[in-house]
C-alpha cells in the first residue's frame, strides 16, 4: 500500500450494489468490512484504535475530520482497529499543538484504507434505511468494475456469527497499577479494551490486572482479586461462550462485577438474556441513557451493533437470584444495563470510560467501588 495522492480515484462498494465515488484517503489498496456511521463530532482518533471497532468500516457523519492532527497520548490501543475510514472533507491542515502528524499520514502508515469525498449524509440516511452491511473500499490498482468489486465484498465475511475478541485481545497478561495508594485489585478480561478504561480505575485506586480473553477461571482466580470487570469489544456476543462461561463461575463466587459494552452483554447473556443484532446499532458520543431507577438522564458515549433483550425496568429471575433492566435508551428502547440484585453485579452497554467524552457516566467506577468495598 502506498500514500494517495488527492486525485487517486476511489469508491465504497455496499454489498446491496450502491456505489459512492470520491477520492483515496489514507492508503491506497482494498479493504473489506461492515459499514457502519458514528455522529461523533470530535474524538476520531479513540474511534479508529478502539478495539471495538475491528472490522468495520467507519463512516464519519462530522463533515470535516481530520483539524487536530493526530498526536501520541490519545489511542485507545496500540494500534488503529477499524478496517477502512470514510469521509466528507478531510482537512488541509492539522492545527493542534499536541498533533505529531496529520490523520492521511496515521492511516497510511498503518495501512489504512480510506476513502474522502463522499456525500457522508447520503450514506447515513441509505445505512439508516437499509442497515449496516458489508461493504468494500477500493483505490488504485485495487478499482475495477463495479460487478467485480460487488463480488468481492459479497465474499467477505459477515459480522452476525463472527467470533472477534480473541483478535484484539492481549496476547500476555498485564498490570496496570494504581495512583497512589493501592485500594483495590481488579481482574479485568481483555475482551477489547480500551487504554482509558485502567486509567479510570488507577485513579481510584484500582490495580488493574488485564487478562487474555482465554483466561480460565483458575488463572483468574489466582489474581485474588477484588473485583471482575468485563471490557468492551467485537463480534457477536452469541459466539463468546467462553466469556459468559466465566462470569457465571464469578456470579456463583459472588465476587463483584462490572462489565461494559460487550462485557453487558456477557453478563446479560450468564444471567440467561438472549441477544441480537440491531439494524444499523448505536455508535457516536451524543447518545442518551435513562437510568430506571432514578429516572436521570445521562449523554453517552456508545460503539455497539448488538444488544440484549428485554423490556425497560423488567424484572427477571436467573440462576443466581432476581435481576432486572437497569438503563434503556429512550431513541429506540433498547437495553442500556442490566443489574444482578442477589449478587454484586451491573453492566452497562455505553462507555463511562470514553477519552473522547461525554462523561456523565463516569461514576459508575465509583459504583463498582462501592460493590467492592460491600464484598471486602
Amino acid at each position: 500500500m502506498s500514500k494517495t495522492s488527492t486525485r487517486t480515484a476511489a469508491a465504497l462498494v455496499l454489498e446491496d450494489g450502491r456505489v459512492f465515488r470520491g477520492e483515496a484517503f489514507g492508503a491506497t489498496g482494498e479493504t473489506f468490512g461492515e459499514v457502519v456511521f458514528c455522529t461523533a463530532m470530535t474524538g476520531y482518533q479513540e474511534t479508529l484504535t478502539d478495539p471495538s471497532y475491528h472490522r468495520q468500516i467507519v463512516v464519519a457523519t462530522a463533515p470535516q475530520i481530520g483539524n487536530t492532527g493526530w498526536n501520541d497520548e490519545d489511542d485507545e490501543s496500540s494500534r488503529v482497529w477499524v478496517s477502512g475510514y470514510v469521509v466528507r472533507d478531510p482537512a488541509r491542515i492539522a492545527s493542534n499543538w499536541r498533533s505529531t502528524r496529520s490523520l492521511d499520514d496515521a492511516l497510511v502508515s498503518q495501512g489504512v484504507v480510506g476513502i474522502s469525498g463522499v456525500d457522508t449524509r447520503s450514506l447515513t440516511r441509505h445505512l439508516r434505511e437499509r442497515g449496516a452491511m458489508r461493504a468494500g473500499v477500493f483505490s488504485g490498482d485495487a478499482l475495477t468494475g463495479t460487478e467485480a468489486m460487488v463480488g468481492r465484498v459479497l465474499e467477505s465475511p459477515r459480522m452476525l456469527g463472527a467470533d472477534l475478541a480473541g483478535e484484539v485481545t492481549a496476547a500476555q497478561p498485564y498490570v496496570v497499577p494504581a495512583q497512589g495508594e493501592r485500594r483495590f485489585r481488579v481482574a479485568a478480561l481483555d475482551l477489547g479494551i480500551k487504554s482509558n478504561t485502567p486509567r479510570m480505575m488507577a485513579a481510584r485506586g484500582i490495580e488493574t490486572h488485564v487478562l487474555p480473553a482465554t483466561t480460565t477461571l483458575d488463572e483468574l482466580l489466582a489474581v485474588e482479586a477484588d473485583g471482575v470487570f468485563l471490557s468492551n469489544g467485537p463480534g457477536d456476543p452469541a459466539t463468546a461462550d467462553h466469556p459468559v462461561e466465566l462470569t457465571k463461575a464469578v456470579l456463583e463466587r459472588r465476587i463483584p462485577l462490572f462489565g461494559i459494552c460487550f462485557g453487558n452483554q456477557i453478563l446479560g447473556r450468564a444471567l440467561g438474556l438472549g441477544t441480537y443484532k440491531m439494524r444499523y446499532g448505536h455508535r457516536g458520543i451524543n447518545i442518551p441513557v435513562i437510568d430506571v431507577a432514578t429516572g436521570s438522564v445521562a449523554i453517552t458515549s456508545q460503539n455497539h451493533g448488538f444488544v440484549i433483550e428485554g423490556e425497560p425496568g423488567a424484572d427477571f429471575d436467573t440462576p443466581y437470584g432476581a435481576a432486572t433492566i437497569s438503563h434503556y435508551c429512550p431513541n429506540d428502547g433498547t437495553v442500556e444495563g442490566v443489574r444482578a440484585l442477589d449478587v454484586p453485579a451491573f453492566s452497562v452497554q455505553y462507555h463511562p470510560e470514553a477519552a473522547a467524552g461525554p462523561h456523565d457516566a463516569a461514576n459508575l467506577f465509583d459504583q463498582f467501588v462501592t460493590l467492592m468495598e460491600g464484598g471486602r
